[in-house]
């Protein structure tokens, strides 16, 4: 039987990029998957199902709320997330806003709602996506990072909580990948530059990063919380 067979996920951010690839293992392995993004209707992984959630409006993020709350999923993968680089003391108060309503108040918020339901079950596994900079930083980071660390500091803090109760709260913390946004923002010669700074002298494939959230928010995983797991051949460690 397919390890996920009878499980509901949801994946937030997941049309694209590693999100898509998350949506895609859950569906190979039996789940049904609920996957977001902020337009109205969008490309999503045959068998998905699709749900507009725009993380950054709070409106809509409680509208998500009330809608995880009724369905009860067994698995929660927050995946959608934001960046804009820029110098310490350039940095708009704005976007340094949007990107914590992004990468921390929704997920902390998708978090709250779907404890209801896997306390009833006593069983549920909640996996957020960080980043490598939210475990190291660099120049023109800042607002990133204090999502990014922001979140892992959340999903410690709800994984000391709830693991007694059968819930167990992970961080995975992805290296470069290889996503059509890495490549916008930086373009072949940047992906290039980066690779050449990797003990394993590539960028991670999208499934690579995919497949471990997989593991943890499954049955097979049955005694890891409160990690923050970086993906990233080596990176933070050398």
């Amino acid at each position: 039987m397919p390890s996920f067979a009878g499980r509901t996920a949801v994946v937030t951010g997941g049309t694209r990029g590693i999100g898509r690839a998350i949506v895609e293992g859950l569906l190979e392995k039996g789940a049904q998957v609920i996957a977001t993004g902020r337009a109205p209707n969008a490309d999503v992984p045959k068998n998905a199902l699709y749900e507009s959630a725009d993380c950054e409006n709070p409106e809509a993020v409680e509208a998500f709320c009330r809608l995880l709350e009724r369905i009860e999923p067994d698995v929660l993968i927050n995946c959608a997330g934001i960046n804009k680089n820029a110098p310490y003391a350039e940095i708009e108060m704005a976007n340094f806003s949007r990107i914590q309503q992004v990468n921390v108040t929704a997920p902390f918020r998708f978090s709250q709602a779907v404890l209801a339901g896997m306390r009833k079950k006593k069983w549920g596994r909640i996996v957020s996506v960080s980043s490598i900079f939210g475990k190291i930083s660099m120049a023109g980071r800042a607002s990133y990072s204090a999502s990014k660390f922001g979140l892992d500091g959340l999903m410690t803090a709800l994984a000391a909580e709830v693991a007694s109760e059968g819930i167990l709260v992970n961080c995975i913390a992805p290296g470069f990948t290889q996503t059509d946004l890495t490549r916008a923002m930086l373009g072949e010669a940047g992906m290039a530059d980066l690779a050449a700074r990797v003990p394993m002298r590539r960028l991670a494939q999208p499934m690579e990063i995919a497949t471990f959230a997989i593991w943890l928010a499954g049955p097979e995983n049955t005694y890891i919380s409160g990690q923050n797991i970086a993906i990233d051949g080596g990176y933070t460690r050398v």
